[in-house]
């Protein structure tokens, strides 16, 4: 189905249903489907997710349900249009066209009046959860390093999806504000450079980003990867997502100082699986652009509209909140220079 459609049929609907755990098993009988087992999944702000264990005629089998929130489950006031729900399905539809098959989920149908569409259930850990329980394997940094510079190689100033995915609203109310604008309010001196960076980076029409291209988005099964949550997917500045996913990896390396000497060849090897892959023409850009990006994002997940759920002790905030402000004052030239910034942490050369 074609997701502009999808989307004008929709856009003046109230929604009907608002999908939970409790009437999600009434909703799929309407649907001719008998839900056995229905487990809400977390890690998200802005969405319902459920997967659901269903009974067929050849045994039981999993797909997951999938539904945007018009106001997001965060502190402060944060809404979004329900309707980026369709570019979500679309980007994952487009896609599975370019990537190895697997490295997406099949969707299986919508629902255009209630915001939701289902899609097959993925086994394997996510690779945050992987990190957190202490396999850092730098084969599967390398892999998502590499899927990311896959996306952007195949979409690379592609006007076909420059037209469909040209519209930055979702970005703009998902990331841009409650990210960058947020930082802005809070840390004044910095506005000017802040917004400095997002028109540049708003100029930069480039390729697909996925926009929320973060280890808890990759799931890792075998030797195998597969990318979800497509919900922020546009068109525009691709090094966004190299420095939203480096800034998930050094905000981990923050909170687990046991594990910093991997974590360190965790980003290594993300930077090196990425940047073999790029356009040739990217590559004079990119990791000025990539850095640039990279200290706003920081800041923002301490002081933003959705600081990072792990980060608990004062001292760590406070570290992180140090070390992102000079990045945005004095941004790195080279993804060498940031790991050097980062040893300087390490040893204690940095100071607050």
């Amino acid at each position: 189905m074609w997701a502009e459609d999808v989307i004008t049929r929709s856009a003046n609907r109230g929604c009907a249903l608002e999908l939970s755990v409790e009437n999600a098993g009434a909703y799929l009988r309407s649907r001719g489907i008998a839900a056995v087992r229905v487990k809400e999944l977390g890690g998200g702000v802005s969405n319902t997710v459920l997967l659901i264990e269903t009974e067929t005629e050849t045994g039981r089998e999993s797909l997951v349900l999938k539904q945007s929130l018009p106001q997001l489950r965060v502190k402060d006031e944060w809404m979004a249009d329900r309707s980026r729900i369709w570019r979500e399905m679309q980007g994952i539809v487009d896609a599975a066209t370019f990537f190895p098959a697997g490295s997406v989920p099949t969707v299986l149908w919508t629902d255009p009046s209630n915001y939701l569409f289902a899609m097959s259930a993925v086994a394997g850990q996510s690779w945050k959860e992987q990190i957190f329980n202490g396999v850092l394997d730098s084969q599967v940094a390398h892999q998502t390093g590499g899927l990311l510079g896959l996306l952007i190689s195949s979409t690379w100033k592609n006007a076909s999806y420059h037209t469909k995915y040209g519209d930055q609203t979702a970005f703009d109310q998902l990331r841009i504000d409650p990210y960058y604008r947020s930082i802005a309010r809070r840390h004044p001196d910095l506005a000017d450079r802040v917004a400095e960076l997002i028109a540049e980076s708003s100029g930069r029409r480039l390729a697909l980003v996925h926009g929320d291209f973060s280890p808890k988005n990759v799931l890792v099964m075998g030797d195998g990867l597969t990318l979800i949550d497509f919900e922020v997917v546009h068109f525009g500045d691709p090094s966004f997502d190299a420095a939203f996913c480096l800034n998930h990896l050094i905000l981990k390396w923050f909170c687990l100082p046991s594990r910093r000497p991997a974590l360190r060849e965790l980003m290594t090897a993300f930077w090196s699986g990425l940047f073999g892959t790029l356009p040739s023409d990217a590559c004079s850009f990119f990791e000025s652009a990539t850095l640039r990006h990279l200290g706003c994002l920081m800041l923002a997940r301490v002081d933003g509209k959705s600081p990072v759920e792990y980060l608990t002790r004062k001292d760590l905030q406070e570290q992180v909140r140090a070390v992102a402000r000079r990045l945005i004052v004095r941004p790195p030239a080279a993804f060498a220079e940031l790991m050097s910034r980062i040893d300087d942490v390490s040893s204690g050369r940095f100071t607050l």
